[in-house]
């Protein structure tokens, strides 16, 4: 069986491969990830058939991009969900499959897709059996920021030249949407600011009170245009409104109100996005748009916004010691510290200074905000 920790990552193929299986399921953020390894590969072998099994939510973003398969999968159905896609995959063989994901539900998805190249993680990080339905691995790296780990798949089939590229086509009702909520007079400086103030993990959110203090400076103080944004979950909901309450500033509350598309075309319209930990902070870098990442449950240098650390608020240092007495140094790259008030440690003016510290970078070029974008904190 090949392994890239034996042999060199172009020893895995023979020739270009004429067709390629990703498999990565979720979570939005970590899809948004995905993107450059597809134009990778895409810019390497555009004949290639790629098709990918994803996450039904995942698929609702992702369709967007050109020249893919989608193969979803419903991960609420459980067991159903892996035979219905053994059924939708009988016959079908690929060359190369991508195993990007850590999780049992992911590996049972593996076991039932054909493929002569099985390419996961190197043993260190092929957790959740991983190991097991894999037969070739991406060569050891530690302590990557999750976008960089994927591109170690390109790099284990001979592709060394990495493309660090979105390019979605956003759909014209997606972009009509947006243009009605930020038109051209909002997007001169000084701009708009869009809040997403919801993670799918609870612990990762900050505060109403420090969300409603920011919003109200945005808008009072730097005359920015405010705009909340989010899913349709009850906790978005309400999380949303009692902003609302708190602020004492004209916000227009969009939440639950769009699509994920919309989503994308609001933040590419948009000037900066404040945000947790969160699929709209990694759909934000997807079009070029900053984002003043809120970090204490989780570490920045691993899963925050890829091109925008510069603007992150980084506590996970404080977190990791006030609660583990340890620097994020001696824990382990994946550990997470969600804990009961983490997101605390985060304090409103520290958020506010950072909000003033863009918006005169923002100034000084002139608007053009993907100048204030960089790979690297």
């Amino acid at each position: 069986m090949p392994t890239a920790g034996t042999r060199a990552g172009a020893a895995l193929l023979e020739r270009a491969p004429e067709s390629i299986c990703l498999l990565r399921l979720s979570a939005i953020g970590d899809t948004c990830h995905v993107v450059p390894l597809v134009r990778t590969l895409q810019a390497a072998w555009p004949q290639a058939r790629l098709t990918w099994v994803i996450g039904k939510l995942e698929s609702r973003l992702m369709s967007l991009l050109p020249n893919v398969e989608f193969i979803t999968v419903d991960k609420r159905a459980g067991w159903r969900a892996l035979l219905a896609l053994r059924r939708e995959l009988r016959g079908r063989d690929f060359e190369v499959l991508l195993h990007m994901q850590l999780a049992v539900r992911a590996s049972l998805a593996a076991s039932v897709i054909r493929a002569h190249v099985r390419l996961g993680f190197d043993r260190a990080r092929a957790r959740e059996l991983q190991w097991l339905v894999t037969n070739a691995q991406v060569a050891p790296r530690e302590r990557e920021h999750v976008l960089d780990s994927f591109m170690g798949f390109a790099a284990a089939l001979g592709v060394e030249e990495p493309l660090l590229s979105w390019d979605l086509p956003l759909p014209p009702a997606a972009i009509d949407y947006a243009t009605q909520l930020v038109p051209e007079d909002s997007r001169a400086l000084p701009g708009t600011l869009v809040v997403s103030p919801c993670s799918s993990h609870a612990c990762r959110n900050w505060t109403v009170e420090g969300y409603a203090q920011v919003a109200e400076h945005a808008a009072r103080t730097l005359g920015m245009r405010v705009i909340l944004a989010g899913g349709p979950s009850e906790l978005e909901q309400v999380t949303g409104a009692a902003i609302e309450r708190a602020c004492n500033a004209p916000i227009v509350n969009q939440i639950g109100k769009d699509t994920l598309p919309q989503l994308l075309a609001l933040l590419q319209r948009s000037s900066v996005l404040l945000t947790p930990d969160s699929g709209p902070a990694h759909m934000a870098t997807m079009v070029g748009t900053p984002v003043i990442g809120l970090y204490a449950a989780t570490n920045p240098a691993r899963s925050g916004p890829y091109l925008s650390r510069r603007w992150c608020i980084d506590a996970f240092g404080e977190a990791a010691q006030h609660y583990l007495g340890k620097s994020p140094e001696q824990l382990p790259w994946q550990q997470k510290i969600e804990r009961p008030g983490v997101m605390e440690l985060i304090q409103p003016e520290r958020v506010t200074a950072m909000l003033d510290a863009f918006a005169a970078a923002l100034q000084r070029a002139g608007g053009r905000k993907h100048h204030l974008l960089a790979s690297s904190p």
